[in-house]
């Protein structure tokens, strides 16, 4: 599982996934999404609320 910030709000799995929130989702999904600019991959060491 990766961890991302959505830069737009979207739905996964039924789930509403709101703008500057962290999800976690697998990483071939984290990967598309950041190609997509749908969110970007948050680093290990950053902790964000």
């Amino acid at each position: 599982m990766t961890k991302v910030k959505m830069l737009v709000q979207s739905t996964y799995n039924k789930e509403l996934l709101r703008v500057g929130k962290i999800y976690e989702v697998n990483e071939e999904t984290a990967k598309r999404w950041q190609v997509s600019r749908i969110a970007e991959i948050v680093s290990q060491n950053k902790e964000d609320n």
